[in-house]
């Protein structure tokens, strides 16, 4: 799917917004090329919306119309003046009843390497991390084991 324009973009949110929450939506949205791991995000002191752009090229337009909705949710609650963020009840509440995804996928060009592998000498369990930890620090989260480094990049 190719990049909307600003019109097009906005007639998609206002749509989206009225479809599923019955209410206009009437403040500003962007696509943000600087954004890279997250689908998009709502900034509640200016109330706009900013878009992924990669994830309406890359991923299919459901995947897209799911963070549109995702960030609706944060916008419609925050004007109300309810809980709008993740972990508020009010937030979970909606995302429920607007078939919402509480996280996108992760883009496929967005491929980080693993570079550090630790395995509990207790229970075997393996953690893959990007960044190293410190093995006298942290322990195993199922059984509070001792980790080993076993791949080092």
């Amino acid at each position: 799917m190719s990049i909307l324009n600003k019109e097009e973009l906005f007639k998609l949110v206002n749509d989206l917004s009225i479809t599923y929450f019955n209410k206009p939506f009437v403040d500003d949205v962007y696509v943000n090329n600087r954004l890279r791991t997250t689908g998009g995000r709502y900034i509640p002191g200016k109330r706009v919306i900013e878009l992924n752009p990669k994830y309406l090229m890359e991923m299919d337009r459901e995947e897209f119309i799911g963070i549109i909705k995702h960030e609706l949710c944060h916008y419609h609650l925050h004007i109300e003046g309810k809980g709008y963020k993740h972990g508020d009840a009010d937030f979970k509440r909606l995302l429920k009843e607007t078939g919402s995804p509480r996280h996108c996928n992760p883009l496929p060009s967005y491929n980080r390497k693993i570079k550090h592998r630790y395995i509990c000498e207790k229970c075997n369990h393996i953690y893959e991390r990007i960044r190293r930890i410190d093995v006298n620090r942290y322990r195993c989260g199922k059984c509070r084991g001792k980790l080993k480094l076993v791949k080092k990049a």
